[in-house]
């Protein structure tokens, strides 16, 4: 086909008003016909387009809806065709003018919208002047988001002056575009996280800051964001991410510092869960030769714990008279001289290796005499040690301690490597004068890792290797090669998961979050082994030397239980729930991404098998299709109901998240190690709604469609959150929808298991004997009953039901293969409970309780009541265990 245009060629402003009249038939593939055609008909397409493109209704908003947007789109497809269209074939004069014109149609605009200008026009060929002229107006415009994003693609950032472009930014809660404006440019860098620290100060006021821009609109949630704790943890972060000397950044570290010794009063004096040698060894590292710390601490003892303390301490510093709090310097001077200063303890030289027999009672006891203990810290001891701990089919415990920073310092070094074998432990000096980087030590702790055939057992070793990298600067350019590593933490993760029956005669199983302040590693040595560790002195000074007894004995207790525990966990197995290889077992991570995957897979086979047995949803209006997209409701939308709304939220609202799932909303919430691009990823291939707040929103807003987005302020109470979400949503929940989803996993189907068929499955596995149900007993030979019964919650027209049939009699375990949670059962609620309700998904056991009313009272305001609802009984429903 010739596309050689006439003499005079297509007028545009004719083209123009072609293309306007596909668009408002909303007939796409017309214009786009339309355009190619019309672009290859005009005289001068590159002008055409710009005539175009400006007089294009909302041509500034640049999205994917657009006239303009898609006219751009295809005219970049058209050049592609027509590679002779370029700005080099037009005089020097009208190419000037060409950029100017597209310049000006720079200002609101979507990045893929100003890249193909860009690109077009070459854009970034104009004098620098005249591009500086145009950001500095989008400034005046208030348009700084679009001023920084246009100033990095077109490489301005050294023409600008970093505050004028930042500050904005990080006042509207968009220091992600601060960050992406300076990155690469290091002096920039340093300015950036400057500027942050000086906020940082206490005596800064961010209204001064406002008056610069009084164009600018800030939101609450924004304020909240320009707080000194908020903005010290972004100056860490950045001074990281930047390599930034910590000197630069004062005010902030003076920030930490102070929060940190709040922290180490409250643990002392509060908590009493720190001893006082710990307390003085982190007091001094923190308070260090700041003045004004020295002064906090004097403050805060003399709250805490008295005059005389607080007298030492100032005393200890120097502190000057007019800076003292009322008191103490009269009792400074009232002290006697062995008490004006703070003595040393001696307990490293008074402490016994045998503790005492109630802390052998109470926490776990490495069966290891002193002399089994080696303290290596010689090229000569390290010679031992290698000949002893890297024999071919050995098992070691690895630990490692490090000096607590408080968040002070961004990177730890190690201090102490405790090495674990079958009778005896070392432990390496790291401290002692020239062992750590001798190339011996280097090169030991590269082959303890490397080597295959030597077990290293250990727990979180994520954080200890991080902490090896950065003791071991060499480890960073040649990597360690991880072979022969088992992290218990794996295994303890998934004897978490599992649902294994304890004997009476076992070791007493700990549920998280059920009546067990252990955590960790001392909560699995509490599992397996029946006593927890002492983790006294976890937050010890482990730089300090010499280490006290009491220091030596917790080092070699958290190398050694990791042998004890391993030799159970490899005897027994079947008995906590795992395979007979404990090797076998993978990451968290992984096994999370395999357990999904098998959900979603017999997920789909159960849709498969009862999509002819479901109910087919009606067709929705365009209104309620918009609704359900996320977008702003018109006054006059139809409600939806709960089920109707699928929503994913990020960690940082999981409250928000139960209340909603409470009121049967389909709700996914992220876990806190999830990333937030997790979310977006759900609601792009599910058709969710992001419900976020705080930074995370313009990422998130970019990667989704319009208005699949909602940001709620951080600072509001859950519930407050749920009532807002579901009227920006229009969505009117009853009190049939409360509990109508499983409030662990999000399932709505449920079996109803009767009170006989209960106590017959918690016979069957041993949770009830036969004195505990004298008067609820089932024949051992009876048979489940078949069907549902009809005395079922009031949710149960909006959820599904499932037959109790589908139970295996055997494994009492569903087809997804979860078995239910027999042990949360009271044996105690059973003559009061005539019917349980049981998630088919995760095995969870529910019962009518006192919790529907309590949800009913807290979200009375935007229930919808019926006459149905009104005239149903107020029984309490959905009481989980």
């Amino acid at each position: 086909m010739n596309h050689t245009p006439e003499a005079l060629g297509l007028d545009p402003a004719v083209l123009r008003d072609d293309l306007f009249e596909h668009w408002n038939r909303r007939d796409l593939q017309m214009l786009r016909l339309a355009a190619l055609q019309g672009f290859s008909k005009v005289t001068e397409p590159l002008e055409a387009l710009l005539t175009i493109l400006e007089g294009c209704p909302g041509k500034q908003k640049g999205r994917s809806h657009t006239l303009g947007h898609h006219i751009l789109m295809e005219f970049q497809a058209w050049m592609k065709e027509h590679p002779q269209v370029t700005l080099s074939s037009l005089p020097e004069q009208q190419v000037l003018a060409l950029q100017h014109r597209a310049l000006s149609l720079l200002t609101d605009i979507q990045p893929s919208f100003a890249d193909t200008l860009i690109n077009i026009y070459h854009l970034s060929s104009l004098d620098l002047a005249t591009l500086r002229a145009h950001i500095v107006r989008l400034q005046a415009l208030a348009c700084y988001k679009e001023a920084a994003v246009l100033s990095i693609k077109l490489k301005l950032q050294k023409e600008l002056d970093m505050e004028e472009v930042c500050v904005p930014l990080i006042l509207q809660n968009k220091l992600p575009l601060a960050e992406s404006f300076v990155t690469g440019h290091i002096h920039l860098e340093k300015q950036l996280v400057t500027l942050l620290d000086l906020w940082c100060h206490p005596n800064f006021s961010v209204e001064e800051i406002r008056k610069q821009f009084p164009r600018l609109s800030l939101s609450k949630q924004c304020m909240d964001q320009i707080q000194p704790k908020m903005l010290a943890k972004q100056v860490f972060r950045l001074m990281e991410k930047f390599n930034i000397d910590q000197g630069l950044c004062p005010n902030a570290l003076h920030k930490r510092r102070l929060d940190s010794l709040r922290y180490l009063m409250y643990a002392r004096f509060l908590e009493k869960s720190m001893t006082e040698e710990n307390w003085t060894d982190h007091v001094q590292f923190v308070v260090a030769d700041d003045l004004e710390l020295q002064i906090n601490l004097v403050e805060m003892l003399v709250k805490n714990c008295g005059l005389q303390k607080a007298s030492q301490w100032s005393l200890r510093y120097n502190i000057p008279r007019y800076r003292l709090p009322l008191g103490v310097w009269e009792t400074q001077q009232s002290l006697p001289p062995d008490l004006q200063q703070i003595c040393p303890s001696d307990s490293a030289q008074t402490e016994e290796w045998v503790s005492s027999p109630s802390h052998c009672q109470k926490f776990y006891q490495a069966p290891l005499t002193k002399d089994k203990v080696h303290f290596v810290d010689t090229p000569e001891a390290l010679q031992r040690c290698r000949n002893i701990v890297l024999k071919e089919g050995g098992i070691v415990g690895v630990d490692m301690e490090w000096q607590p920073t408080f968040g002070c310092i961004s990177t730890q070094k190690v201090a102490l490597v405790q090495l674990a074998i079958i009778d005896q432990v070392f432990l390496l000096d790291l401290c002692a004068n020239g062992f750590c980087q001798h190339p011996d030590t280097v090169g030991f702790v590269r082959s303890l890792f490397s080597e295959r055939n030597v077990l290293k057992l250990g727990y979180g070793m994520s954080g200890d290797l991080k902490c090896v990298s950065a003791t071991w600067q060499q480890f960073l350019e040649e990597p360690l090669k991880m072979e022969g590593i088992l992290d218990l933490l794996n295994i303890h993760q998934k004897i978490q998961r599992s649902k294994v029956k304890r004997t009476h005669n076992g070791p007493k199983e700990v549920l998280v979050g059920e009546d067990s302040a252990e955590k960790g590693l001392s909560l699995l040595v509490q599992q397996v082994l029946g006593r927890p560790l002492d983790k006294t002195e976890q937050m010890s000074n482990w730089e300090k030397r010499p280490l006290r007894i009491s220091q030596i004995r917790y080092a070699v207790a958290d190398a050694y239980c990791l042998l004890d525990v391993y030799s159970v966990l490899s005897n027994k197995p079947a008995y906590f729930g795992l395979p007979a290889d404990l090797r076998s077992i993978s990451s968290s991570q992984s096994e999370k991404s395999a357990d999904k995957k098998q959900k979603e897979k017999q997920a789909e086979q159960m849709k498969q098998e009862c999509q002819g047995a479901q109910r087919v949803s009606p067709p929705r209006s365009d209104i309620e299709k918009g609704l359900l997209c996320g977008e702003k409701p018109s006054e006059d939308a139809p409600p939806l109901a709960p089920q109707q709304l699928r929503v994913v939220c990020d960690n940082m609202l999981q409250g928000l998240g139960r209340y909603l799932r409470c009121l049967g909303v389909d709700v996914i919430m992220l876990e806190n190690t999830d990333d937030h691009r997790k979310a977006a990823k759900l609601a792009q291939d599910e058709g969710r709604v992001i419900l976020t707040c705080g930074q995370p929103f313009q990422s998130l807003r970019s990667q989704v469609g319009e208005g699949r987005c909602l940001s709620l302020d951080c600072s509001e109470k859950a519930r407050d959150q749920a009532v807002r979400v579901l009227r920006h949503f229009n969505v009117q929940p009853t009190p049939s929808d409360i509990f109508s989803r499983c409030q662990a996993c999000n399932c709505d189907q449920y079996v109803a298991v009767p009170r006989k068929d209960m106590i017959g499955m918690l016979k069957q596995k041993g949770f009830l004997g036969d004195q505990d149900d004298t008067d609820h007993t089932q024949q051992p030979d009876e048979e489940m009953t078949p069907s549902v019964s009809s005395d079922l919650p009031r949710y149960a027209l909006q959820c599904q039901w499932a037959p109790l049939s589908g139970l295996d009699p055997d494994t009492l375990t569903f087809p997804g293969g979860e078995p239910i949670q027999l042990h949360t059962v009271p044996p105690g609620l059973l003559p009061r409970i005539p019917l349980f309700y049981v998630c088919t998904r995760c095995g969870k056991v529910f019962w009518e309780g006192s919790h529907f009313g309590r949800v009913l009272s807290m979200f009375q305001d935007v229930f919808h009541i019926t006459d149905t609802d009104s005239a149903a009984a107020p029984v309490p429903a959905a009481q989980h265990d």
